[in-house]
């Protein structure tokens, strides 16, 4: 029953008698797909039995799952993403670097991050991706990686 329903959605079961209408369903509210276990759909069941509700052994019960879909970042479709892309926001924020390095990438990002925290002079150019090789090669050696 919850196969299509996210792990960060809200669902709530209930269940009641198709034969006798009048009683009020018994179940539990909203919580997270990831917050469910057999324990809590049991005692949906234990509250049947505790219930003042009527049921003979040959009625017929009925379940309802009520879900619902949660926004995911900022109300917009984790598929469907509006904004710029990374390309663009790394040339219009300083604070956003993209390492373009093929192997030991984090390094790079390592030098280029205490670059900035020591106020290297040649921060811009290790973002750009030149003079860096140098001091990579030198992390990883005194590193022994």
């Amino acid at each position: 029953m919850l196969e299509d329903v996210g792990v960060a959605d809200m669902v709530g079961i209930t269940i009641h008698n198709e034969v006798n209408q009048s009683d009020k369903p018994v179940g539990f509210s909203l919580r997270r797909k990831d917050q469910l276990s057999s324990d809590v759909i049991w005692s949906v069941f234990d509250k049947v039995s505790q219930s003042n509700a009527r049921f003979n052994a040959s009625d017929t019960f009925i379940v309802t799952v009520h879900s619902v879909t949660m926004p995911v970042g900022f109300g917009r479709d984790a598929i469907k993403r509006k904004g710029r892309p990374l390309a663009t926001m790394v040339h219009l924020k300083s604070s956003i670097v993209e390492v373009r390095a093929e192997e030991n990438c984090l390094a790079h990002a390592l030098v280029i991050a205490i670059a900035r925290l020591n106020n290297d002079p040649n921060y811009t150019s290790y973002r750009k991706g030149n003079k860096i090789r140098p001091l990579v090669r030198q992390l990883l050696e005194t590193k022994s990686i």
